[in-house]
């Protein structure tokens, strides 16, 4: 018995090993005082600062695809939409093994190499795309290395804040998405504009670098060893609360992935059919849509910790989708009334997403919130593919990019989709009532 201790103990001795230091001070002297020193709001700060950084690509091949890319190579809408959503389909592949193995490693590790992968494969579209599939195939691996940074981010920031309510610090991390997508529309249009669409994926695809410096001023932390498989998602599925707002999480992404490829082309219609200000471009509309998710996502969060998380994010889902018709069937109304519909837009389709990621996160058990972290993100991005491709679809369908009618029919498609979600929480709720009743009858029985 003792031996055979002796040598299941063994492998965990290895890894603690001199070889392998956990601590980057070991290997950075000079930066061991600042990361010892680095919790608590400075922790936050600097975790939201670097998201920012690893968005700056995210935006970039959607900011180009109506203006540049379709143009260039002929694309249709199915085709340009699909394309975009290889970023969300490399990202669901990777995501499930890179978030789990959150739960056994440091997640700091993954994200740090995710951050790498991320930027690499950005910058490489710049320099190697040339169509539809090499496009495709690069910015499928470019969502690949963002799997290791999104969600692992997040473990590594709630694996380093002290126990009880996250839910504002990941509400703020969650959040800074928006800042960083935002500046991801800005910057990837200007240059694209300036220096063309290939200078605009290289210069975007220096922004991870943002979180590779992050990664290094935080403290090294090891999880708990288990044991079992690495993906076991069977207790996710088992935990009926926090899969409702997984699911609820899906017809958000949807929703939110369709828009964001095709605002732009969206506005680029405007343009041409209706004219616009010389000032209210696609540039600026698309920046201002990304920044103002922000507020709205912390708001939507506040209002879910005041009034209950089941209800907030069902008013707001339900909002979304009626804005949405209403933007579909004014597609040929003045810019300046569609403008004010789309920042209306831009404030209902972000304001649930703050207080759905922070309701899994407080569901989830947490010896598998790497696993739930990984399901949420998987369906997330699942769904984001489904919502890039789906709205193009609907375009080509209904006369294209430049017809009233495939616009009609696009934001119908991103209505159904966020008016799933109200069902999602309510298919959950409905189960973890009836759970507690049947808890609360089995204690009675026991008294008796």
């Amino acid at each position: 018995m003792a031996v055979h201790e002796a040598l299941r103990s063994a492998p965990a001795r290895r890894r603690t090993g001199a070889r392998h230091p956990a601590n980057p001070g070991a290997v950075f002297p000079a930066m061991e005082g600042k990361i010892r020193s680095l919790s608590g709001r400075s922790l936050i700060a600097v975790m939201c600062i670097g998201q920012v950084g690893n968005l700056l690509p995210h935006v970039t091949l959607s900011a180009n695809l109506a203006q540049h890319l379709m143009p260039a190579w002929g694309l249709s809408a199915a085709e340009g939409g699909l394309m975009a959503s290889g970023y969300a389909f490399g990202y669901m592949l990777a995501v499930p093994v890179l978030t789990t193995l959150t739960d056994r490693i440091d997640a700091r590790l993954v994200l740090l190499w995710g951050s790498i992968v991320s930027g690499l494969a950005t910058a490489a579209f710049g320099m190697f795309a040339q169509g539809f599939w090499s496009g495709t195939a690069i910015w499928s691996l470019a969502g690949l290395g963002f799997a290791g940074a999104y969600m692992p981010g997040l473990k590594a920031l709630t694996d380093r804040l002290p126990a009880g309510d996250t839910s504002r610090a990941v509400t703020l991390y969650t959040s800074s998405f928006s800042v960083g997508v935002g500046l991801s529309f800005l910057v990837a249009q200007l240059i694209a504009d300036r220096w063309g669409w290939r200078t605009a994926f290289l210069v975007t695809g220096f922004g991870p670098v943002a979180m590779v410096g992050a990664c290094l001023l935080i403290d090294p932390r090891r999880p708990v060893p288990k044991a079992g498989r690495l993906l076991n998602f069977a207790p996710v599925f088992a935990n009926r609360e926090a899969l409702g707002y997984i699911l609820g999480y899906g017809a958000h992404c949807f929703e939110l992935y369709g828009i964001r490829t095709w605002l732009v082309g969206l506005w680029t219609f405007v343009v041409a059919h209706q004219g616009a200000p010389a000032w209210l471009s696609p540039v600026v509309l698309s920046f201002c849509f990304a920044v103002i998710s922000m507020p709205a996502s912390i708001l939507g969060n506040e209002a879910a910790l005041k009034f209950g998380r089941h209800r907030a994010i069902t008013i707001v889902m339900i909002a979304s989708a009626c804005v949405a018709l209403v933007i579909g069937l004014n597609a040929t109304a003045p810019a300046w009334l569609l403008a004010l519909l789309l920042l209306l837009y831009g404030l209902t389709v972000p304001a649930d997403s703050g207080a759905l990621t922070a309701g899994m996160s407080a569901a989830a058990a947490s010896e598998h919130r790497g696993a739930t972290l990984a399901l949420h993100s998987t369906v997330g991005f699942g769904l984001s593919a489904v919502g890039a491709w789906g709205t193009g679809a609907a375009l080509d369908l209904a006369g294209g990019p430049q017809s009233a009618t495939g616009w009609l029919l696009a934001f119908i498609v991103l209505a159904a989709g966020i008016a799933l979600g109200p069902l999602a929480l309510l298919w959950a709720r409905s189960g973890a009532d009836g759970g507690r009743k049947r808890t609360i009858k089995r204690a009675g029985l026991e008294r008796l």
